[in-house]
């Protein structure tokens, strides 16, 4: 038997919520067309919208330096509010570090945040 890979269970929460569902399949169907999988405003790990997970320790990518502290090392730490997510470092107490990955970070939390907001 032919496996399915484009099938796949959908949780109880996104059953809940029609457009995370639909961008979440979008953005699936794109990263597999060569979308960056670090571009997307949904989290194709925890199946929910980026601004509500990317706090966790799954999102600390030191070699792309994606929530990661160069200067120092260390994981950064991040404060999501209702309009943006703002990175930390608790070791050195950078303030969102400007990096290209950190950017990106933040700039994907906050289009994940308008596009639940929008529903």
């Amino acid at each position: 038997m032919r496996r399915r890979a484009h099938l796949r269970l959908v949780t109880s929460f996104e059953a809940e919520d029609a457009t995370l569902t639909a961008v979440l399949g979008a953005e699936d169907l794109a990263e597999e067309l060569g979308l960056d999988p670090h571009a997307r405003v949904t989290c194709g790990w925890h199946r929910c919208w980026l601004h509500q997970c990317v706090a966790s320790p799954d999102h600390v990518i030191p070699v792309t330096g994606h929530r990661w502290c160069r200067p120092c090392g260390s994981p950064l730490e991040v404060f999501v509010d209702e309009t943006t997510a703002q990175l930390f470092c608790p070791t050195c107490g950078t303030r969102t570090p400007d990096t290209a990955a950190n950017r990106q970070v933040v700039r994907a939390c906050r289009t994940s945040i308008a596009a639940a907001r929008a529903q």
